[in-house]
This record gives structure tokens, C-alpha cells and sequence, in this order.
């Protein structure tokens, strides 16, 4: 039977069955055509098309400058590749906070314009009720908790979330919250081991973790991170898979060099 054949669709239904048997939920980040094609045909279960494309597609400091249009056109890009991965499309900051009709706005239009399977928002009881609101329209919403990087000026810093008793205690009581509202799924970013460990345990619905430690249900990393594109980003919980930005400069110096010594193109290479 090839490949095809075998492939499984992925739906919030599958991805609940997984966590129910204890199966690992592996997710990536992709924004584009060509890269979603591969981790999609390599058996991904989730691609995330995510905010930080600002960061290593438009080369911003945070998440905070793209826009939702920007959003819309990477998932449109991921989802034309896409076969089996289920795919979920980052709301953007000022796209949803503070405003539950403009919330359900912009995920309409996420879901009508890219044919994605899910949205993601940052934040618990805060935003709520934007949340409430995308869900009474039948749209998946992911939640993500802990380290928030569209919170980045409120927090200031970057460093592990939730280590203190009280931020601990809202985070798992924000867990509840979207677990209670319908979320089929959470991230938990950049927090300790444990309480990521604490969270999949109390909760029903799979939780996919970066920086969350092995004790949730799945992990998720950005592809141009474990694909050692980008070498400025080196935290703790990043495990680089290849170094592409060493492969890809040496490929790039052969071609020029090739070009300048008019080795390329070859007999071969003409008509």
C-alpha cells in the first residue's frame, strides 16, 4: 500500500484518540507551499502556520507587526500543500484582543480564505470571550498559555513563565477555562516540566508543549529553528535537527564560484 494510501487525515477527533492512547503529537511550524509539502508528506500531525512567521519570514524582533492579511496568505500557501496534517493559523495580535466581534471576524476569515482547520489564540480568561464567540461559530480554537510572545511588551522578557506559585496557579485555572469553553487543544510555552506534566494530566484534551518538557501530550517547534536556518535563537528546549544555515551557504558559494570559473552550466546543462 503506498504512503497515500496508509495516510490517516488528521482531525480534532484523531488528535483526541491520540492522547487517549498515549500517542506522541508531533507539530512543526511551516508557512509556505514548499516546506508544508515535505513535513506534510514526512508525517506531521499538525502544521502550525504561526506568528512567528514576522520573525523568520519578514525578519521583525517579535510577533507583534504581521498582519492578519499576512496570516491569510501563509495559510493559503500551507494549506494548498497540505494532504493529511491538520492545520492551524495563528490569530495575529490586535486581531481578536478586546473585541469578541472583530475576534470573530478575522477567524471567519482565516478559515473562509486559507481552508485552514483551527485558529490559535494567546491568553485564558482574558480572552474569553473572543473565544466564546469563534467557537458558537463552529470554529476549532487551539488556546496557548504560559510564555505568550504577543504579550512580549506587557512581560518584558522572554524567560520561563509560571515558575511562582500564583502565575502557576492562573495558568492552570486558564487551562480549565479553555478546556471548559471548547478548546480542542492547548500550547504551553516555555514553563516548567512539571506543571506542563500537571496540566496534561488534569486536563482531557491533548496538550502540546515548547518548552513544556516531556510530559504533555506532543511537541511543537518552528521549523526554521530545528532546521538550524536560523542560528540567532539557541533556547534550552530547542534541539537542532540539521544546521541548513551552514549547508545552504556552502551550496550557495559553490554556485557562485561555479559561475564566475564558467563551470556552470556545462554541455550538459545547455541546448
Amino acid at each position: 500500500m503506498s504512503s497515500e494510501g496508509k495516510a490517516k487525515i488528521v482531525t480534532t477527533h484523531v488528535l483526541q484518540e491520540m492522547k487517549l492512547k498515549k500517542e506522541k503529537i508531533a507539530m512543526l511550524t511551516a508557512y509556505d507551499y514548499s516546506m508544508a509539502r515535505i513535513i506534510d508528506g514526512a508525517g506531521i500531525d499538525i502544521i502550525l502556520v504561526g506568528d512567528s512567521a514576522s520573525n523568520v519570514m519578514a525578519g521583525f524582533d517579535s510577533t507583534l507587526p504581521i498582519t492578519l492579511e499576512q496570516m491569510i496568505y501563509h495559510g493559503q500557501s500551507v494549506v494548498k500543500a497540505t494532504k493529511r496534517a491538520f492545520v492551524v493559523v495563528d490569530m495575529p495580535f490586535g486581531s481578536y484582543q478586546g473585541n469578541s466581534k472583530l475576534a470573530l471576524t478575522s477567524a471567519i476569515r482565516i478559515m473562509k480564505e486559507t481552508g485552514a482547520d483551527a485558529v490559535k489564540l494567546e491568553g485564558g480568561r482574558e480572552i474569553i470571550e473572543s473565544v466564546d464567540r469563534i467557537l458558537s461559530a463552529g470554529v476549532p480554537v487551539m488556546g496557548h498559555l504560559g510564555l505568550t510572545p504577543q504579550s512580549i511588551n506587557k512581560f518584558g522578557t522572554y524567560v520561563v513563565r509560571a515558575r511562582d506559585e500564583d502565575e502557576a496557579d492562573k495558568l492552570v485555572e486558564d487551562a480549565h477555562i479553555l478546556q471548559d469553553a471548547g478548546c480542542f487543544s492547548i500550547v504551553l510555552e516555555k514553563i516548567p516540566a512539571k506543571l506542563g506534566a500537571q496540566v496534561a494530566r488534569d486536563l482531557t484534551i491533548p496538550i502540546i508543549g515548547i518548552g513544556a518538557g516531556p510530559g504533555v501530550d506532543g511537541q511543537v517547534l518552528v521549523i526554521h529553528d530545528m532546521l538550524g536556518i536560523t542560528q540567532e535563537f539557541s533556547p534550552r528546549f530547542l534541539r537542532r535537527y540539521l544546521n541548513l544555515d551552514v549547508a545552504m551557504t556552502g551550496a550557495v558559494k559553490s554556485y557562485i564560484k561555479d559561475v564566475k570559473n564558467v563551470s556552470f552550466p556545462n554541455e550538459k546543462e545547455q541546448y
